[in-house]
């Protein structure tokens, strides 16, 4: 290797590491006793309370009520990662679909009325968000968390760009064949358009299981609470509790919350990266 190449595999690997070191520290100390904890501060090498303290943080019932699990929070978090991804895709796809092959009207202005719902985030339309669900009464369900977050101005703009680079030989030749409107849209287009729906879904996945402030506000029985709540609710446990601080069980809490997004990324890595800079066509 010349000197470039030594030099620049030096600061990624360096970089690496920098990135990498919390992570190591909140499992290296989630293995450690709570005492060891509280006298010696952060660890950084393992300890021997691994199977006893991600046992307990897993499948025993905590919380204020004694209601929510490790366990349950993940299943809670990989339903809303899971709807709220797939839902995104869904709406997306068929928005810019319409926008790009149905010739009507102030398309593009309709496009760009959605593109500029980005700078309405969910702080923003929370509190009508939140009115709606409560009068439909799907306050402290799946569908509630879900339904409100799936209207995606991101995705659709990658989908409409994606539909747009489609050579117009193929839908001449699918209305030659006889294709109908939806026959054209699902032989044709979303195989074409595999690689980028994988993407957005890794993506929305991600974004879906790291959120905090709509299940906080839509969630109020422990046994409905996301991962994130659930770290968010130990640590409150860990500064208002008169006991010893278990500081053990939040730092496993939040490794559990990083693993499902890394996997997914990890597994899924060669697609995200295809979805986003190649096409198939």
């Amino acid at each position: 290797m010349n000197r470039h190449t030594v030099i620049t595999h030096f600061i990624l690997i360096i970089g690496a590491m920098f990135m990498t070191l919390p992570v190591w520290v909140a499992f290296m100390t989630s293995t450690h006793a709570p005492e060891t904890i509280l006298r010696e501060g952060l660890q950084f090498w393992p300890g021997g309370h691994f199977l006893e303290t991600y046992n307990e943080v897993l499948f025993e019932q905590g919380g204020v009520m004694k209601k929510a699990t490790a366990l349950g929070m993940m299943k809670n978090s990989l339903i809303l990662g899971i709807g709220f991804s797939v839902g995104k895709v869904i709406i997306s796809m068929f928005a810019a679909y319409a926008i790009v092959y149905f010739r009507f009207r102030m398309a593009n202005f309709l496009f760009w009325v959605i593109f500029m719902t980005l700078l309405l985030p969910l702080e923003v339309r929370i509190i009508p968000s939140y009115k709606v669900v409560a009068d439909l009464g799907l306050l402290d369900t799946h569908t509630g968390l879900i339904v409100p977050l799936i209207a995606s101005a991101t995705g659709t703009f990658f989908f409409r760009q994606f539909f747009r680079s489609v050579p117009d030989e193929i839908l001449e030749a699918a209305r030659l064949d006889g294709a109908s409107t939806w026959s054209f849209f699902i032989d044709i287009l979303v195989p074409l358009s595999k690689t980028m729906i994988a993407a957005i879904l890794i993506i929305m996945f991600v974004v879906g299981w790291n959120q905090y402030l709509w299940p906080l506000i839509m969630t109020t029985k422990e046994e409905n609470y996301t991962l994130v709540i659930g770290i968010k609710q130990i640590y409150q446990v860990l500064n208002e509790g008169g006991e010893l601080p278990q500081f053990q069980k939040a730092f496993a809490l939040t490794i559990l919350a990083t693993l499902p997004p890394v996997l997914v990324v990890l597994v899924f890595q060669k697609w995200f990266v295809k979805g986003l800079v190649e096409s198939e066509k």
